[in-house]
């Protein structure tokens, strides 16, 4: 008995080191495991010549919901949220092109109206005829186009700190690309990590310090091509105020009140312009909800659904 235990302790401290030695398969690790949790499994599809990969789960024949995460993320901003969902909707969590592990080829455009046209051909290619979206910062502004562009095939939108608006309080992050300040979501070295965590938290998610080490690293790597990203994001801008008003499917406006990248305030902007607004703002959170505060975030969001009678069987 006490070799077995001494043989299972040696077992776990092996597989401690290995993932402390290597990172990336510890961050592979943590994914499977968030991914799990949340029921998703994790496919690709070819669309208009791209790869797109994404996270898929829930029933089959449930009503779908189309997850769209920002600048410099992918698909794994969604599974603490997801897995409030899937137990009753059939949920899709894509990597848009340009992050994550869809293709990045580099003579292609990546503003926001061409990515709301790749996901409708994206969902068109999979055979889901009407869906509910939900999107963060970028991601929301390419939801709101997505609603605006193809209202027969949204059935309803979340917003959660999305861009795309004017902000009658400028956050902190317009204030310091005015200023000509650098850009704090692309960065310039591994030590401005940490503060671009805080930049984006209220409440940072606990990360060994091995692991946000290799994540500096890899967003190092690539704030090259994201810096790209954000040029054409600012030179193709598309502003949301004349496409809300063409929304006329229900809208959550959900916020964290101390987001530092795109003011609270801007739900002042799109409430009176959308048709069928809600309002959810959650206290002391930052940019990321689905992240900082899944399930209060989750039990939001699907209130919202029941209070707009959005039946959980499929409308495809």
């Amino acid at each position: 008995m006490k070799k077995a235990l001494l043989a299972l302790l040696l077992a776990i401290a092996v597989a401690a080191g290995v993932l402390y030695a290597f990172p990336s398969t510890l961050l592979a690790t943590a994914q499977y495991v968030e991914s799990a949790r949340a029921r998703l499994s994790t496919n690709s599809l070819q669309v208009d010549d791209l790869d797109i990969t994404y996270y898929e789960g829930g029933p089959d024949k449930a009503q779908t919901i189309l997850l769209i995460h920002g600048f410099g993320a992918d698909k794994s901003n969604w599974p603490r949220f997801a897995r409030f969902l899937t137990q009753d909707y059939h949920v899709i969590a894509v990597d848009l092109p340009g992050f994550g592990d869809s293709s990045k080829p580099q003579n292609i455009s990546y503003d926001v109206g061409t990515q709301a046209e790749r996901l409708a051909d994206f969902m068109r290619e999979l055979g889901i005829g009407r869906f509910h979206v939900v999107g963060n910062s970028m991601g929301g502004h390419i939801a709101a186009l997505l609603a605006a562009r193809h209202p027969q095939e949204v059935l309803s939108v979340g917003l959660f700190d999305n861009a795309g608006v004017m902000a009658p309080h400028q956050s902190e992050l317009f204030e310091r690309l005015l200023k000509g300040g650098d850009n704090p979501l692309v960065l310039r070295s591994v030590d401005d990590f940490p503060a671009l965590l805080d930049f984006v938290f209220v409440q940072k998610p606990p990360l060994p310090s091995r692991l946000q080490d290799y994540l500096a690293e890899r967003s190092l790597e690539r704030s090259a091509f994201n810096g790209m990203v954000f040029q054409q994001l600012r030179e193709r801008y598309i502003p949301l105020e004349p496409e809300l008003p063409k929304i006329t499917v229900p809208t959550l406006l959900l916020w964290g009140d101390r987001d530092r990248v795109l003011d609270v305030s801007s739900i002042d902007v799109m409430k009176p312009l959308l048709k069928k607004p809600s309002v959810a703002i959650l206290r002391d959170c930052g940019h990321v909800p689905m992240i900082e505060r899944p399930e209060e975030t989750a039990r939001l969001y699907l209130d919202f659904l029941q209070r707009n009678h959005a039946p959980v069987t499929a409308s495809n």
